[in-house]
């Protein structure tokens, strides 16, 4: 249930409201909007009545939920929610580009990639250091050490660091990362969203290979019923019956996430098709239908990358992709940090 209040309620009248709400078992989500002060309702809202609700002097109208999803809810939260990654802002009007190596190899390659993809105009740099391979004979990631090189590679040039959990039992290896990514893989991966959520650091979600979109936000709930709701979601593809890319990026779940949650949405179009001249296009598609950012792989040499080096952009194509997509972003009202 969410209540939305008169304008200029009065504040120890609404305070009153609230207690009498808690005292019902209930946790309230409160969103300050410029137009609307609203209070979602968390929790079995059967008991409380609607006429009992709209009685109340500084009640302006009621009205139940049905989704499952009440925290991500947009109806809990009309406003879009900006998330803080460092100095870097990721929603509303806020664009970030998230980019760098699928693994890191060594100090030279993670410090090389880092400089240039920050000097083409990315906010933040990404870079596996525990890797989820579908062989267990690939490359798992230089792991620890990996992570090292990463926090090495922001001292040089700045940016935050994004990097993948893959389970609960390395989150204390993770204290110095400052956007934690909780990969495709373990997206219901229920006991893992708890813990991040109790952290707190801002989380990149990514949506699994066969979710619906109400379970990916439902992963998300997972998250920010724990308290933490700086939450980034990332469509990354899903797997179709189409054979000739890696996997099917499903732009048209930009604009239904939005319609859905408050949540900023990236994405991922190195993942999506796993082809590097796909990246061009799919990123402005997923400019053009409103998202909040992307992340791209570059790798300064893709041939010889331990992980998925097809879908790696060079640092020079990287370059190029950037000034097409500034001219884009201008149009579309989004200020590139």
């Amino acid at each position: 249930m969410i209540i939305i209040l008169k304008r200029n309620a009065e504040e120890a009248k609404v305070r009153q409201l609230c207690s009498e709400l808690e005292s019902m078992g209930l946790s309230i989500h409160a969103s300050q909007g410029s137009d609307e002060h609203i209070l979602g309702l968390v929790g079995d809202t059967k008991a409380v009545a609607e006429s009992w609700v709209l009685a109340h002097p500084v009640v302006e109208a009621c009205r139940r939920v049905s989704e499952p999803y009440k925290k991500a809810n947009r109806k809990f939260h009309p406003e879009d929610t900006v998330v803080q990654v460092g100095d870097t802002l990721i929603g509303g009007d806020k664009f970030a580009v998230i980019a760098g190596p699928c693994s890191v190899e060594s100090p030279e390659q993670i410090t090389e990639v880092a400089r240039r993809v920050k000097a083409a105009g990315s906010s933040l740099l990404r870079g596996g250091a525990f890797k989820p391979r579908t062989s267990p004979y690939s490359f798992q990631g230089m792991r620890a050490e990996g992570l090292t090189l990463l926090e090495h590679a922001r001292e040089q040039v700045g940016s935050p660091i994004v990097t993948e959990v893959m389970n609960t039992e390395h989150l204390p290896l993770f204290e110095n990362v400052d956007l934690i990514q909780v990969g495709a893989r373990n997206m219901q991966n229920f006991e893992l969203l708890k813990a991040v959520g109790r952290m707190n650091k801002p989380v990149l979600l990514k949506r699994g290979l066969a979710n619906t979109l109400e379970e990916f936000v439902m992963s998300a709930e997972y998250i920010m019923a724990e308290g933490n709701e700086q939450v980034i979601l990332c469509e990354r593809g899903i797997r179709t019956f189409e054979t000739s890319m890696r996997n099917t990026l499903d732009i048209s779940a930009v604009p239904m996430l939005k319609r859905m949650t408050h949540l900023p949405v990236v994405i991922d179009p190195s993942h999506a098709a796993g082809i590097a001249w796909m990246v061009e296009p799919l990123a402005k598609a997923a400019v053009a239908v409103g998202a909040d950012g992307l992340m791209i792989e570059v790798h300064n040499d893709p041939p010889r990358a331990k992980c998925d080096g097809a879908q790696s952009l060079t640092p020079d194509a990287f370059d190029a992709l950037m000034e097409q997509l500034k001219p884009q972003l201008t149009f579309f009202g989004k200020t590139l940090n």
